[in-house]
């Protein structure tokens, strides 16, 4: 049965507004020392990405990207317990981020991005995430963004901004 295209929209607008909801009763659940990874995986799902640390541990990646402005990192022990929760996407990681950094180094400390953009005739791609901040207006976002040089693939630069949502989404 196909259902109208204002009920799928309805229905994800509801899923989306439900997740964080879930993430901030999940996320004060996860204690670090008590925790498995098997209660992590009850409650937040499959990860979105595994994290391989030097000491062969694993972090699981959590990234409320596009539509949510959070990424969780949660680190587990040897035994498989967890050792680490953070929200990653905060003023001291986006400090972090230093001209020549990979991808993949940026990637570990923040999460996957919203959106990736390639433009050769700068040569660049800009990674972008959807932050909290403190927009101007009600109808405006904060994001963080990377700029990436394609030659060398390493971090040229990086910005925040407020943007001015289009008329159609402003509330």
């Amino acid at each position: 049965m196909k259902f109208p295209t204002w009920i799928n929209a309805t229905v994800s607008a509801i899923v989306a507004a439900a997740l964080p909801a879930c993430d901030y009763v999940n996320t004060k659940e996860i204690k670090p020392g008590v925790t498995t990874q098997a209660e992590v995986r009850n409650r937040m799902g499959e990860p979105g990405f595994v994290h391989w640390n030097d000491d062969g541990t694993a972090t699981w990646e959590y990234a409320r990207q596009p539509n949510g402005m959070k990424c969780y990192m949660i680190t587990f022990n040897s035994d498989q317990i967890v050792s680490k929760l953070e929200q990653v996407l905060n003023e001291a990681n986006y400090a972090k981020v230093r001209e020549g950094m990979s991808k993949d180094d940026v990637r570990r400390l923040l999460g996957a991005p919203a959106t990736q953009q390639r433009f050769d005739n700068l040569h660049e791609e800009i990674w972008e995430w959807r932050i909290e901040g403190v927009p101007q207006m009600p109808s405006e976002e904060s994001y963080f963004m990377v700029h990436f040089d394609t030659g060398h693939g390493g971090v040229k630069k990086t910005r925040s901004e407020g943007t001015r949502l289009n008329s159609s989404h402003a509330p």
